[in-house]
């Protein structure tokens, strides 16, 4: 059948590159794939008669809209080729003909065994004189189908991501609860229809030069019956939303619209798009994760981290004997429980632009003999920088101006202020010499004196800007990228970088760790807030980067001088459950944004941050799916329903309240993939293992406003699997030999560590090490796994060691050492 339908499309292909007027098609079980004889393309599923989507495409060249149907004539083109997702078949539609405007050329790619597409434009320059290209659409949609989802359109509800994490706060909305009459998103959209269950995915596969923003454009003149007028993605700059953040009060002079040269006979290319129709949503998101996975070779090996940070605790006020404080109870109370992170966020330091420059009033000793005090507790010190902003106060803005970011009267421009319009920020040029150097000196001390194994960087959302920079018509997305390489070339692999404050697929493959919600806190309203970000994004976790949902807070500090981080009133236990919950369904990072000290007389609260079953949520790395994202029901406001599938036998259950009211919740084992005649040990998490019992397959569960309830769910007829273990190791070697040892599960319930005894008194827990041994000799080595159940498996082994360690005076060998 498949060389059929290959026979007849090649033949087809030469018909239409003669006349241009014969329709390509291809149908397989995953995807219906059209391009008719105009050149549109139409995308549906295969039992369906009616596309979903309908689209040509587009490029603002000279500042003028070119679209697809502007032009007089086309050729199409169709081959079987091999993609990301395996097998597929790929049509080539050019658009050519129109006086004096370059040809416009369309890639469309459709998977014989997944439902995706994907689809590129390439603008050709063959009007012999050079060109400017503003903006580059692969799909453009103003007529025909356009998410035609098999339902009305007022069951249509839209995810949108957005600039980043909080740019603006992630929310989901009906079709009709359009912000002027558009939902907007960054990256990637999902609109979903509640009554067919059909959804259609757009998301960008690639941030080579731009930025990708998607418009569903909304018509509400009949407020009763809305429907999808056009859709838009759109590759171009970042300025549309940079002037609704860091330059919204920066004058006009400042606000550049991005235009890139193209020079005759060149090419300019959109950024990649996957399209997806499919009636399973996470099946369309998590596709979309592993195939960003793989195209960036994503940095997702990293451990999940647990420890401390001081943003929420003190904002702007930690100094060098709070931060000791916090440092000692950390070590002596929470280490250990695997607790060892102690994460110093803004405000150590004098300026931004000057992270080694410690502010001399909060810490008059420096940060130095800190982190060195830290080490010696046996914590893992990290910091915060904004690696591309420099303020006024900075030594760069007042003596290096030329290292910013320039407009066209080659002024600095100004992006925005730290706080309050106070401290004027810029944005470092990071294809500037002076700036990369900058750089490296920067990162290069953070990591080698001051012993930083976890930087986080913040604010690359606002220095996202274009302008003029050294290097001419780099973009805002190239240049983020030269300065993450830098960054990361300088300090090396083995310290964690963690994505704050910027685009979600741009830092990809250079961070271990990204920021998915906005900023919590001490409130309800915070958690409330950010959790459809943490929902939104699960598919992101070990996708694109181990997640960071921010800081949870379970004390009952409250914080009143800071007016968008208020908490006036005391967060109640049940408030506190939420704040950690939300963080532990995440599956990434568990950073805790207390007061330490003030946990010490609230052993209720403190409990939260020891419960075994919340850290071993973390340690096995799995975000929990919000299995209601997209269907929540109105009264619940925002998805509230989290499984994780922990094992073949064990899952933990999370339901929220987000409410100002009890509710009631009943939940049908089934939907969470469960058999309703199976026999179930279920216990509540936070409420000491307090049974739950099912009722006829069904869960009646009641829960007060603003609460949580975490459910184990044990499968009683199914066993414990015993853990099954391997380790890739050396058989020999010399003493003072770096020597490798991994750690591989083969079978069995999942594990949560690995812990390596080397048979000369040193212990290593990580799933791949290097040991070197001293003294030659035959070094019994075991691997000791622990799984789930906390349940062990192990393995033992010999390394055989000869030979010794030279003590003589050999200046042949030496070699002097050089700074990456």
């Amino acid at each position: 059948m498949v060389c059929q339908i290959e026979i007849f499309l090649r033949k087809c292909a030469i018909a239409a590159a003669f006349a241009g007027a014969l329709s390509l098609h291809a149908q397989n079980r995953a995807l219906h794939v059209s391009v008719a004889a105009d050149g549109k393309y139409s995308i549906g599923l295969p039992q369906s008669t009616a596309s979903a989507l309908t689209a040509g495409v587009a490029a603002q060249v000279d500042g003028q809209w070119l679209h697809s149907a502007d032009y007089p004539r086309h050729t199409i083109k169709q081959s079987t080729t091999h993609g990301y997702l395996g097998q597929a078949e790929e049509w080539q539609v050019t658009w050519a003909g129109l006086s004096g405007q370059p040809d416009l050329i369309c890639s469309l790619r459709a998977y014989a065994n997944e439902p995706f597409a994907d689809v590129q434009v390439t603008v050709h320059n063959s009007t012999g004189k050079p060109i400017r290209v503003q903006a580059i659409r692969p799909l453009e949609a103003s007529s025909g189908s356009i998410a035609e989802l098999g339902g009305p359109a007022s069951a249509d509800r839209v995810l949108s991501d957005s600039f980043s994490e909080d740019r603006p706060a992630m929310k989901i909305h009906d079709l009709a609860d359009a912000t002027g009459n558009m939902h907007r998103a960054v990256g990637s959209q999902l609109i979903y229809n509640r009554q067919s269950h059909q959804s259609l995915f757009v998301g960008a596969l690639t941030s080579d030069r731009f930025l990708t923003i998607l418009r569903l454009r909304v018509d509400k003149s009949s407020p009763s019956t809305p429907h999808v007028a056009a859709y838009e993605a759109e590759s171009t700059g970042t300025t549309e939303l940079e002037k609704e953040n860091s330059l919204r009060h920066s004058p006009v002079n400042d606000q550049i619209q991005l235009s890139l040269p193209v020079a005759p006979g060149g090419d300019l290319s959109s950024e990649q798009l996957a399209i997806s129709i499919s009636t399973d949503y996470h099946q369309q998101l998590e596709t979309y994760g592993s195939l960003i996975r793989q195209i960036h070779h994503a940095r997702v090996a990293a451990p999940p981290l647990l420890g401390w940070w001081s943003w929420t605790a003190y904002y702007f006020g930690l100094n060098q004997g709070a931060a000791l404080t916090n440092a000692e109870w950390e070590a002596q109370h929470l280490k250990q429980y695997g607790y060892n992170i102690f994460h110093i966020d803004e405000g150590y330091q004098y300026a931004r632009g000057e992270y080694i420059t410690p502010d001399a009033t909060l810490f008059p000793h420096g940060l130095v003999p800190l982190e060195y005090q830290v080490r010696g507790l046996g914590l893992t010190p990290g910091i915060w920088t904004a690696p591309f902003e420099v303020s006024e106060r900075s030594s760069i803005y007042q003596q290096h101006p030329d290292w910013l970011v320039k407009n066209a009267q080659g002024q600095p421009i100004h992006a925005g202020s730290v706080s309050g319009g106070k401290d004027k920020l810029y944005v470092l040029d990071t294809t500037h010499p002076g700036a990369q150097s900058y750089l490296r000196e920067t990162y290069s001390k953070l990591v080698r004196e001051w012993g930083l194994h976890y930087i986080k960087m913040d604010f690359m959302d606002d220095s996202a800007i274009e302008g003029y920079y050294y290097k001419p018509n780099t973009t805002a997305m190239e240049a983020q990228r030269i300065g993450l390489q830098i960054i990361r070339d300088t300090i090396g692999n083995d310290v964690y970088l963690d994505k704050d404050g910027s685009v979600m697929l741009n830092p990809v493959g250079y961070v271990d760790y990204g920021r998915i919600s906005q900023d919590t806190g001490h409130t309800f309203g915070a958690s409330h807030d950010a959790a459809t970000g943490i929902a939104a994004r699960y598919y992101m976790n070990r996708n694109f980067f181990v997640a960071d949902p921010d800081a949870f807070a379970v004390s009952t500090q409250t914080i009143t001088d800071q007016s968008w981080h208020e908490s006036r009133r005391p967060a109640t236990l049940d408030e506190a459950k939420v704040s950690i919950a939300l963080a532990a369904v995440s599956g990434g990072m568990l950073e805790i944004g207390d007061d330490l000290p003030s946990l010490q007389n609230a052993p209720d609260r403190l409990a939260l941050i020891d419960n075994r079953d919340l850290i071993d949520m973390i340690r096995l790395g799995r975000a929990s799916t919000p299995i209601d994202l997209m269907s929540y029901a109105p009264p619940n406001e925002q998805p509230s329903i989290f499984d994780l599938k922990e094992s073949y036998r064990q899952s933990i259950l999370t339901v929220f309240n987000w409410t100002e009211h009890s509710a009631e919740d009943v939940i049908q084992l089934s939907s969470l993939g469960l058999s309703p005649s199976a026999s179930y040990a279920i216990s509540s998490v936070l409420e000491n293992s307090k049974p739950v019992h099912p009722l006829a397959g069904t869960l009646h569960l009641t829960l007060p406003a603003h609460s949580v309830i975490l459910l184990k769910i044990i499968d009683q007829g199914k066993p414990v699997q015993a853990l099954v273990v391997t380790a890739d190791h050396p058989s020999h070697g010399a003493p003072g030999e770096d020597l490798t040892f991994s750690a591989h599960q083969t079978g069995g319930d999942p594990v949560l560590a690995y812990r390596w005894n080397f048979g000369d008194g040193t212990n290593v827990e990580a799933a791949t090490t290097t040991h070197a041994w001293t003294e030659p000799g035959d070094y019994r080595v075991s691997l000791t796994a622990t799984g789930l159940s906390h349940n062990h498996a192990g393995q033992s082994f010999t390394v055989h060691i000869t030979g010794h360690i030279s003590t003589g005076f050999a200046p042949a060998r030496n070699r002097r050492f050089q700074q990456p």
